[in-house]
């Protein structure tokens, strides 16, 4: 990010190649829509090159960009004032996954997803969010916390309280 913001134009494409995939599952995983994902998602990167003449390393450049993300989302949902349901066609989609798996381990995972779609769409938003960054985003505890804008306990706390409530989910 230093060599983009000093006019290396390169820097840019290495900075979007590293990042790109993950913060579009993450937008995709918060947000269930896939157009809206990518609208928010070409946001961010604008506002990543505008800032670009600002932009100072007191974090590492994925933590700033996943807190780029937070705030585009907490204003997403604040004009929104809901959160949208899982698409029509979700199970359709998650059918058509291609599998190498016999019939019945593909029902068997399939109903296994949807359960914890299901389990992680009755999470709090805010355990939603600490769960995603750090299973799939893979992202320390200190970085959650600086993206979120919250202490590393309390993400430490919403993410044990999300596991409990996903495994007592799970295993009902």
């Amino acid at each position: 990010m230093l060599a983009y913001a000093g006019g290396d134009s390169a820097a840019f494409s290495e900075l979007y190649g590293r990042h790109r995939a993950r913060l579009f599952h993450y937008l995709l995983g918060q947000l269930r829509d896939r157009p809206l994902a990518e609208e928010l998602f070409q946001d961010i990167w604008q506002k990543v090159i505008h800032a670009r003449s600002g932009w100072t390393p007191e974090a590492a450049f994925s933590t700033w960009l996943f807190r780029i993300a937070h705030n585009r989302l907490n204003d997403h949902w604040r004009a929104a004032r809901h959160r949208p349901p899982a698409p029509a066609d979700a199970d359709e989609r998650t059918a058509r996954l291609a599998d190498t798996c016999t019939p019945e381990l593909l029902a068997e995972e399939q109903a296994q997803r949807r359960q914890l779609r299901q389990a992680l769409a009755e999470l709090p938003m805010e355990q939603q969010e600490v769960v995603l960054l750090r299973l799939e985003q893979e992202l320390s505890l200190e970085e959650i916390a600086q993206i979120t804008g919250v202490g590393r306990e309390t993400v430490k706390s919403r993410l044990r309280y999300a596991m409990d409530k996903l495994r007592a989910r799970l295993n009902e």
